[in-house]
């Protein structure tokens, strides 16, 4: 990627951080007493999320060696894997900054092609693992209910049901886009909305062949190479199960829960419920409101108080907003490869 495109993520990144520490609806005060309250779990939760980085970076490196070698150091996948995450989190809608760049560090190493359905299979494991992720939370809430540990009534019913059909139309069109393809479909949708037609049209017309070789290369993962499927599958699932970690030293900190297994299990659900409705509102940058939301009914939920909602959300937005900064600073070293 020119060092030209580079900064201009980089000043899109830094505005974007600008404009959410001003949105920030939490006095300095609050912020640093929890920030004490969380004293050396902060640096427990920071640590974490340098684990789970590495995961993401080994689903990618397992999606890339699907389809032939994979020239890239391991480090610099990490790398680029951190700032695109970062983009995405200070991003409106999510993946309009992350993949776009992702694509754009790695086509110098294996070409534009590979580069793009390396990038898209990766983002659809990413998805796909927490179709599966908020599937699972149902049947542990249900079970946890049967057996007297958690409320259920009407509301939650209804909410479970949505989450439910939620989920199955979720998985259903990924399984048919990993047979099918992906990208051929969504240039067709585009054809059809109000604006874009034209733009959509001479696009498809234009990169018509390389199109189908990404949809081609989309569907062999799963078809051909089962291996780099299900193995990337099992590391993005397994950093949704090691992210509940975040909340469960959270919850430790206020004596929620029994201290062992049991706590672990609502911070399971806790975190499965707050991102879903976070990504219910995928439009918003950090996702500012949804999140501090989803924690608030989350906890509600499983019989905490508000402040323990309130405590979660603001170390969580500490970490983010840490890890954003850390990924437009990295974004600016180690660019050897043009």
């Amino acid at each position: 990627m020119k060092n030209k495109t580079r900064n201009i993520f980089f000043a899109f990144g830094i505005i974007a951080i600008i404009i959410m520490l001003f949105t920030f609806k939490v006095s300095f005060v609050q912020l640093w007493e929890d920030i004490m309250t969380a004293g050396y779990w902060l640096v427990a939760i920071l640590a974490l999320w340098l684990v789970l980085y590495v995961m993401n970076a080994l689903t990618w490196q397992v999606i890339i060696k699907g389809s032939g070698d994979c020239p890239v150091p391991f480090w610099k996948l990490l790398k680029i894997t951190i700032t695109g995450f970062a983009l995405n989190y200070a991003t409106p809608a999510g993946l309009m900054g992350g993949e776009p760049y992702k694509i754009m560090e790695m086509k110098p190493y294996i070409g534009a092609q590979r580069a793009t359905s390396s990038v898209l299979l990766f983002a659809m494991m990413h998805i796909f693992a927490h179709f599966w992720f908020w599937a699972s939370s149902i049947v542990i809430y249900l079970i946890l209910a049967l057996v007297g540990n958690l409320p259920l009534g009407g509301g939650m019913v209804a909410v479970l049901i949505f989450m439910l059909l939620f989920c199955f139309a979720g998985i259903y069109m990924f399984i048919r886009g990993y047979k099918n393809g992906l990208v051929v479909k969504i240039i067709n949708f585009v054809k059809k909305v109000p604006g874009c037609k034209k733009w959509a049209a001479n696009f498809a017309e234009k990169h018509k062949d390389d199109l189908q070789k990404i949809d081609s290369q989309i569907s062999e993962l799963q078809s051909q190479n089962k291996r780099s499927f299900y193995g990337s599958f099992f590391l993005e699932y397994v950093g949704r199960i090691c992210q509940s970690f975040e909340i469960y030293f959270m919850l430790i900190l206020f004596d929620a829960g029994d201290g062992g297994f049991l706590t672990f299990i609502y911070s399971f659900l806790i975190l499965a419920f707050t991102s879903l409705f976070a990504n219910l509102l995928f439009f918003m940058p950090l996702q500012l409101g949804g999140r501090e939301g989803g924690f608030a009914m989350s906890v509600a939920q499983m019989g905490m108080t508000s402040d323990i909602g309130m405590f979660v959300s603001i170390i969580c937005r500490v970490r983010e907003l840490f890890w954003t900064a850390v990924g437009l600073f990295i974004m600016k070293i180690g660019n050897n490869k043009q």
